[in-house]
C-alpha cells in the first residue's frame, strides 16, 4: 500500500486553523521590547504600613501556644496541612 503525502499534507491544511488577519511584523526590527514599570508607587504605600497593637498582641499568642504545645494536636496539623493546599504557602 502506498501513502500520497500530499493527500496527507492537504488534510493537515484542511484541518489547521487559519487566522483571518495576521499580524504583520513590525517594520522596526530595533523595536525596545522592555517593560517599564514604576514600582515606586508600591514601595512607599508597603512603607506606611505600621504594625498595630492588636498585630504585637495575635504574635505574643501565637508564640505561647507555640511554646506550650498546644498547637500540637493532629486536627491542627490537620488543617494547617488543607490551608497548605487550598491556599498555598
Amino acid at each position: 500500500m502506498k501513502i500520497d503525502t500530499n493527500q496527507i499534507q492537504n488534510i493537515l491544511e484542511k484541518l489547521s486553523p487559519r487566522q483571518q488577519n495576521p499580524a504583520k511584523p513590525s517594520a522596526n526590527s530595533d523595536a525596545d521590547v522592555t517593560l517599564n514599570q514604576d514600582y515606586a508607587p508600591l514601595i512607599e504605600q508597603a512603607a506606611k504600613i505600621t504594625p498595630s497593637d492588636d498585630d504585637d498582641n495575635v504574635v505574643k499568642r501565637a508564640q505561647q501556644l507555640l511554646t506550650s504545645g498546644q498547637l500540637d494536636s493532629p486536627q491542627n496539623t490537620r488543617q494547617a496541612a488543607e490551608n497548605i493546599i487550598n491556599f498555598g504557602i
